[in-house]
């Protein structure tokens, strides 16, 4: 158990290394004005509306230059494609090449906001096998839990090294009888991690989405702005983050084997999730909004059919 926290953790890390950065006027973070959107300073392309680019040309001038924005080497979003200043292996092998498909997707339906909602439930649809095992090493483990409770209770007060090697192995045979293999289980959500940081760098640094407007979103504004603003339509993408992510969360919860102290804790950890994200729905742009709704309700659905699907043993 331990060996598999300290994989996550590193994943995690790797995944983070070349993250999105931010334009900054000394410590604070710059904005435009019209949008409420952060202006992210590792951008892939560059921006095409006038104002934007006026901010990253006033604000470059007062960092070093080392530590400029270099506009003028970068590609236009529509001309962005994988040659160019190397950039590490995750923006590389996943940020770049998942931004180029929703730009030239985006550009054949001619909409960027449709283009990340198909593309969302694309990939999504694309991974369903492995989510498939996921789902049903959860329903072996249901099955195999009053077996696995036993051998807990058998070696609870027993911590020496030969009793902790018994213990393994009867829990093997029983992973073995109802078929369980805790790796498959763990495969699907160790893919979600990489998966959701690439969506959310590829959208945070194509300038291009953030100038589009969808079904009367401004893809670069976040709900709190355009309520401020007096454009309380926006209010829309809060309920549907709460909503999609509790929905999400508990569906997961309930296809997962756990004990009552487990149980409980998942719950807190879920109503936190939930609080968090419908606190940053307020500042997230609509942009990276459709997509996490996106993904949550196709997790939602997904589920859904699943589990219809083993109740009647398919």
């Amino acid at each position: 158990m331990k060996k598999k926290k300290l994989l996550l953790i590193f994943l995690c890390i790797f995944m983070l290394s070349g993250c999105t950065t931010y334009l900054k006027d000394g410590k604070k973070a710059v904005k435009y004005e019209k949008t409420g959107q952060t202006l992210t300073k590792n951008i892939l392309c560059r921006p095409e509306e006038e104002e934007i680019l006026k901010l990253y040309e006033e604000y470059n001038a007062k960092v070093d230059e080392n530590k400029r924005v270099k506009l003028e080497e970068l590609p236009t979003c529509q001309n962005l494609n994988l040659t160019g200043k190397y950039e590490g292996i995750w923006t590389t092998l996943f940020v770049k090449p998942l931004a180029i498909i929703i730009i030239q997707f985006g550009k054949f339906i001619q909409s960027y906001g449709l283009a990340l909602i198909l593309i969302t439930i694309f990939i999504r649809a694309i991974v369903w096998p492995l989510s498939g095992k996921a789902q049903k090493q959860s329903v072996s483990m249901q099955k195999a839990k009053p077996e696995l409770d036993k051998l807990e209770k058998k070696y609870r007060n027993r911590t020496d090294q030969e009793a902790m090697m018994q213990k393994s192995q009867e829990m093997l045979m029983i992973y073995k009888k109802y078929g369980i293999n805790p790796v498959a289980g763990c495969l699907f959500a160790f893919l979600q991690i990489p998966l959701f940081f690439a969506f959310y760098e590829a959208i945070s640094r194509i300038p291009v989405i953030f100038e589009e407007t969808f079904l009367g979103f401004q893809l670069g504004t976040s709900p709190l702005t355009a309520v401020l603003s007096g454009h309380y339509h926006y209010l829309i993408f809060i309920v549907l983050i709460t909503g999609a992510t509790y929905y999400s969360f508990k569906m997961n919860a309930q296809a997962t084997a756990m004990s009552e102290e487990q149980a409980h804790q998942m719950k807190m950890m879920n109503l936190f999730m939930v609080v968090f994200m419908t606190i940053a729905s307020f500042s997230i742009s609509s942009g990276i909004a459709i997509y996490w709704v996106t993904s949550n309700v196709f997790t939602i659905v997904q589920n859904l059919i699943m589990k219809r699907g083993l109740k009647h043993g398919k």
